[in-house]
């Protein structure tokens, strides 16, 4: 991805590598939010790792994320969910895409606050339906109503999200100008000495 460069002397991409340290960049945020999809690009960008949290459970359990909730709930799910990202973390710098119920858990927002710096992907209710409403795989959406269920999230999820470090309006615009958002919301951060 080119972009033009922040100041005289380096890239926005350059500038965010260096602000983050041995830290690992988090998106968290609902489903359909472009936590992957950003983060990838995000990673490339940055030139650094890019790891999903959902795509690690399921190496490590041999499972769907759908089968593990059907086979032992969201509970134990959830713990599960916790570990992955704490071992995660210890190997930063990274990005580091989550599952959308795991900055829920109070021990994973430390450890993140701890080690990483959370980004929350914020898009509206409409934006998310439309991104979601064809996708079998979403457990917690398998309801009579998925979008008045989406909606509820939305409602519950969005007060503990905002207390990421960064958020970005996730939007129907090209991911290159997300990307560029994230990497100057992180320089931005920085500067501001947060």
């Amino acid at each position: 991805m080119n972009s033009q460069p922040t100041e005289p002397g380096g890239n926005k991409e350059d500038k965010a590598r260096a602000c983050l340290g041995k830290r690992t960049i988090v998106f968290v945020g609902l489903m359909g939010a472009g936590k992957s999809v950003i983060g990838k690009l995000t990673a490339q960008a940055m030139q650094i790792p890019f790891v999903d949290s959902d795509h690690e459970i399921e190496q490590v359990s041999r499972m769907s994320i759908a089968d593990l909730f059907a086979s032992y709930g969201e509970e134990e799910f959830r713990a599960l969910e916790a570990r992955v990202i704490r071992r995660l973390l210890r190997d930063g710098p990274m990005v580091l895409s989550t599952g959308g119920g795991a900055f829920m858990q109070e021990k994973v927002r430390a450890n993140i606050k701890r080690r990483g710096l959370s980004v929350w992907l914020k898009a509206d209710l409409d934006v998310l339906w439309e991104r979601v409403r064809r996708r079998g795989h979403r457990p917690l959406l398998k309801t009579e109503d998925p979008k008045a269920t989406l909606a509820g999230l939305l409602d519950s999820r969005y007060p503990v999200y905002a207390q990421a470090d960064l958020v970005v309006q996730s939007r129907d615009v090209t991911k290159e100008t997300i990307v560029g958002e994230v990497l100057d919301a992180i320089v931005g951060h920085e500067a501001d000495g947060r």
